[in-house]
């Protein structure tokens, strides 16, 4: 009998649960401890419900930890750039790659995959689709039991006692307050900062110019003229999305005068870097980051020829832009090939690491320690964009400037501010099963600790019987009989 996707994914489901009952894969709750009804108190908050949000959750449910509770600024559904801000066509990672999962077979892609689609099309496929990776996170989500308080936004992050005071600010303008022993920041590659905005387009009226963040309808492009600064993968999503809803000229342009060809993460892709970049001394994490750093994301092969198959894209590579301004309500270009007019302008230049550009963290610039407080690289290996990355533990913990900023280490960072300290296993699917385990042992591992003396009190008091002797009372024991 043929079955319907639905059936077929309600099957799957059914085994996801077997499969997981079969190796123990969720454990029993830890020993209580009296608390375990203070709503207001969390053992954790995640903070952003992508996929590294999901994968944290359902790692530290796996680990018994109940009391976890995820948060997300966007509406149920529309979490992570999937379906908002990123325009590419594909992931660029191979389809191949675990992703939140976790080991259980029946939850990965793959499965979910050939469940509605069949195995000769899993086959068939080169890369996931967007759409597809956010359908299927969604699937994840609910099969794991992972509940979310969408619309909320972390406005801010202090210091209470035995662990943070949170403000989350809700769509509807309300706010509360509310406590948490410790705080991951899965808030994805803006996370530790905002879109990087030279600052002659910050000169520009804000009406001209659109980043790549921006989750924002473009089909006020269509029929005309469009100006795009970056040679990177973004800066290519940019131009198809842009010439596919109808805009008359695309042109780019590049201080570069080559295209990056090489994603650097296919070289990274090996237990031994992932899995231990994080234990090497400080001067070789720097050299390590700083050549990281310096690959650009190469376009998809894809986005790059459904780009140069149009007749109205132009590539302008070793063409800087020195000059912005308005011109007759035109952007004018000055570039080292000459003068161009354009009618909106497209960013595709990237992130920065920059803690005063988001509101929850600006607060913590004064007391979290930065690369550039801790290590001094040798001469002639400066790097500035380097030495601006947060200076983590080996959990992901800030580590505080100075004494008095102790609390800072219950937050856990787990977005690409991360990289300098940990290596790029925090900003995608490629390092995930090295870098979630990572965080959640070093969560759990705290939240046992500092309740330590609290569980030797319990099993002090322990008394649940495990076995009934059948001894009635009458009943004469030997010893008595020896007397």
């Amino acid at each position: 009998m043929k079955t319907t996707p639905d059936e077929r994914l309600r099957e799957l489901e059914c085994r996801a649960h077997d499969e997981m009952a079969r190796i123990e894969a969720l454990c029993a709750g830890w020993p209580t401890l009296g608390d375990e009804d203070r709503d207001e108190l969390h053992s954790v908050v995640i903070c952003g419900a992508g996929l590294s949000g999901l994968s944290i959750a359902f790692a530290l449910k796996r680990r018994g930890i109940r009391s976890v509770h995820v948060i997300d600024q966007s509406e149920e559904g529309r979490e992570g750039p999937w379906i908002t801000c990123a325009r590419m066509q594909t992931l660029r990672s191979p389809k191949y790659l675990s992703g939140p999962d976790l080991g259980i077979p029946s939850l990965t892609l793959r499965s979910w995959y050939e469940a509605l689609n069949g195995a000769d099309a899993w086959d068939a496929l080169d890369k996931i689709g967007r759409q597809d990776w956010m359908a299927y996170l969604i699937w994840f989500r609910r099969t794991v039991g992972i509940d979310v308080e969408n619309d909320t936004t972390l406005s801010s992050i202090d210091q209470a006692e035995g662990g943070l005071a949170l403000t989350l600010s809700n769509a509807d303008g309300t706010s509360r307050t509310v406590s948490c022993r410790r705080l991951v920041m899965a808030t994805g590659i803006d996370g530790c900062g905002g879109p990087r905005i030279p600052a002659m387009v910050k000169a520009l009226p804000k009406s001209a110019w659109t980043h790549s963040n921006e989750p924002i309808p473009i089909d006020f492009l269509k029929g005309r003229d469009v100006a795009i600064l970056g040679g990177g993968t973004s800066s290519f999503d940019w131009a198809v999305a842009a010439l596919e809803t109808g805009a008359r000229e695309v042109t780019m342009f590049a201080r570069s005068t080559d295209l990056p060809r090489t994603e650097v993460l296919a070289w990274t892709n090996f237990p031994g870097f992932l899995g231990y970049f994080a234990d090497l001394p400080d001067l070789e994490r720097w050299r390590f980051a700083h050549l990281y750093l310096n690959f650009k994301v190469p376009p998809t092969q894809e986005q790059y020829e459904r780009a140069r198959s149009h007749p109205g894209f132009t590539m302008q590579l070793g063409c800087g832009v020195r000059e912005l301004s308005m011109d007759g309500g035109k952007v004018k270009l000055t570039t080292a090939n000459g003068i161009y007019h354009a009618d909106h302008l497209l960013l595709g230049t990237g992130y920065e690491i920059n803690f005063a550009l988001r509101p929850e963290l600006a607060g913590l610039a004064d007391t979290a320690a930065f690369w550039k407080d801790c290590f001094q690289p040798p001469q002639g290996e400066e790097n500035a964009l380097l030495g601006g990355h947060p200076y983590l533990g080996p959990g992901f913990e800030l580590t505080p400037r100075h004494a008095e900023a102790g609390w800072v280490s219950r937050i856990h960072m787990f977005n690409t501010g991360a990289l300098a300290s940990l290596g790029p296993v925090s900003n995608g699917v490629t390092g995930l099963k090295y870098g979630v385990p990572r965080v959640v042992s070093a969560l759990v591992k705290a939240l046992f600790i500092e309740d330590s003396n609290r569980y030797l009190e319990a099993l002090a008091a322990y008394d649940e019987p495990h076995f009934d002797p059948g001894i009635d009372e009458d009943v004469t024991t030997s010893r008595e009989v020896l007397a």
